[in-house]
């Protein structure tokens, strides 16, 4: 059986993800993620789903909004900082049990409006600055569209020069005819991250 890269990303993500747990969708596009990470952390915990793209976000809340554990935001990505809190209700500081990256474009929309290499990196830096220990990001990389393969090259380098703290693994066809989907992992195998300033 071949797995889709998409399809390792959910596996790997029900895995990780308890019930009360906290989580992020960095490209909510369809929802599919949204809904996977909002079903397994459940009511007690928190998703929070970005996307630039009003009609990415519509989609998504009609697959996974529904769920009140579930925040919608319309912002890059990269912004994900200014709208994650620094702590959560009971006053422990947020720590994130994963995050999902589906790059490339909005399935079904315009093909031109895409992720890019400098956003994704400065999402996933602050996404890495809040992960808990054997917490997991999943980056599905498309490097066979216009700009995929440049943006993929850029997450594949950044992720490898990630320390000790981090466990870096990478999924890829190796003979397909052409750029086919790869899956990017990172795990934190160190100790928790420090307490965000606030």
């Amino acid at each position: 059986m071949m797995f889709r890269a998409t399809d390792l990303a959910h596996l790997l993500i029900r895995r990780v993800l308890e019930p009360g747990d906290w989580a992020l969708d960095a490209t909510a596009g369809n929802g599919h993620d949204t809904l996977l990470l909002a079903e397994r952390v459940g009511p007690s915990g928190r998703v929070f789903s970005f996307d630039i793209q009003e009609a990415a976000l519509a989609q998504a809340a009609q697959r996974a909004g529904h769920l009140p554990q579930v925040s919608f935001i319309q912002a890059g990505h990269e912004r994900l900082a200014d709208f994650l809190p620094d702590t959560r209700p009971d006053g422990r500081p947020v720590e994130l049990a994963a995050a999902m990256f589906n790059l490339g474009y909005l399935p079904g929309g315009a093909k031109d409006m895409t992720t890019d290499a400098g956003t994704t990196i400065a999402a996933l830096d602050q996404v890495l600055d809040r992960l808990k220990p054997h917490g997991l990001v999943t980056l599905v990389l498309y490097p066979g569209h216009a700009g995929g393969a440049e943006e993929a090259a850029a997450v594949r380098a950044h992720a490898k020069r990630l320390g000790g703290d981090f466990s870096v693994s990478c999924h890829a066809r190796l003979n397909a005819a052409r750029p086919a989907p790869e899956l990017v992992t990172i795990e934190r195998t160190g100790p928790a991250p420090a307490p965000m300033a606030g």
